[in-house]
């Protein structure tokens, strides 16, 4: 199933710009690679729609923006994430400073490259000096050697390429992993509709896929969202191929859909995990230690659920990876094989 075409486009997709915001340069890439497969390939503000002959067959949605920066002043950069969600006081609820201390320790010494956001075109490259939450503002603010000169809004990528070590994938694969998936779908002959949605990491692509239902969504909107799904450590990650979930912060799943994903997987011998479970399992043992119980995590379709007054509904399926939202999160080949599989045996159904 992951032969040398699905690992040729990664790794070229994986190289290029796909900042929080600034994804136009991105959406350029994938219309092309999408084309070429055969694809009809349709721009709307924040989303792009790929359709085979049979739209309305299998719908499979993937985010296709990866975090980086933007530039706010002279010699002065901050998460593109939180000025994409119009986070101007990061001290609030809406930003915990131990997600801003974690950020601060992430990205030291990190290699990175302006571009321009519509074309793609490179505008100088840099290093990460320093980083820190300004006193003044509230906020996360990055410095970087080598990229002073650069104007106000101009974002900013990690330098990014695929690694392959010991049948694990390694770079910033959320949510480029998926994406290219979706593209190298077409190449195995599917006929139903893809969406690559931006500012996924700002919690605003639901909006652009919801407008697109809206519009021209039929009677029976069953979407199939894909991402990648965060474990502490390898082990943890390798003791299931798949992540399933039955609901997430914002909503609970359609039973039928996540059901009939289920037994594709025990059909096809696929292991798999409820991530919705395992993170209530962790907070009953965290309330029990006396602290505070965590999130069970926030997705794309829980909020297009929660939003759309049952016009979509549908299910998720999630790689299980480490390294979350940094340059070295990995998943397993194995798990992207089987990824693969039972999206096509999706699209059969």
């Amino acid at each position: 199933m992951l032969n040398n075409e699905f690992f040729d486009l990664l790794k070229t997709i994986i190289r290029q710009p796909s900042v929080v915001g600034a994804e136009h340069s991105f959406f350029r890439v994938l219309q092309r690679e999408l084309e070429e497969r055969g694809a009809h390939v349709t721009w709307y503000e924040g989303l792009l729609v790929a359709q085979g002959s049979k739209p309305f067959s299998t719908m499979f949605s993937a985010h296709i923006d990866r975090h980086g920066l933007i530039c706010t002043g002279p010699n002065e950069f901050q998460y593109a994430a939180f000025i994409s969600a119009n986070r101007t006081d990061l001290l609030n609820n809406s930003v915990s400073e131990e997600l801003m201390t974690k950020i601060t320790e992430r990205f030291q010494n990190e290699p990175v490259y302006a571009y321009e956001p519509w074309s793609g075109a490179y505008r100088g490259s840099g290093v990460i000096t320093n980083a820190y939450i300004c006193e003044y503002r509230n906020n996360l603010i990055f410095e970087i050697d080598g990229l002073e000169g650069l104007v106000a809004g101009t974002p900013v990528a990690f330098k990014d390429k695929l690694k392959i070590q010991e049948q694990r994938l390694y770079g910033q694969l959320d949510n480029v992993l998926c994406a290219a998936a979706l593209v190298h779908m077409f190449s195995l002959g599917f006929q139903g509709t893809a969406f690559f949605t931006a500012q996924e990491e700002a919690g605003k692509s639901w909006r652009y896929l919801l407008e697109w239902f809206r519009r021209f969504g039929g009677s029976t909107n069953r979407l199939f969202v894909v991402d990648t799904s965060p474990f502490p450590d390898v082990d943890a990650a390798d003791n299931q191929q798949l992540v399933l979930r039955n609901k997430d912060a914002n909503a609970a799943f359609n039973s039928e859909a996540t059901q009939m994903v289920q037994q594709l997987c025990e059909h096809q011998n696929i292991s798999y995990l409820y991530k919705d479970k395992y993170m209530e399992a962790i907070n009953e043992q965290l309330v029990a230690q006396g602290e505070e119980p965590r999130s069970i995590g926030s997705t794309e379709l829980g909020r297009i659920i929660a939003a759309s007054n049952g016009l979509v509904d549908g299910t998720t399926i999630q790689i299980p990876s480490t390294g979350y939202h940094t340059m070295s999160e990995s998943a397993s080949v194995q798990s992207v094989e089987t990824f693969l599989s039972l999206l096509c045996a999706l699209s059969k159904e």
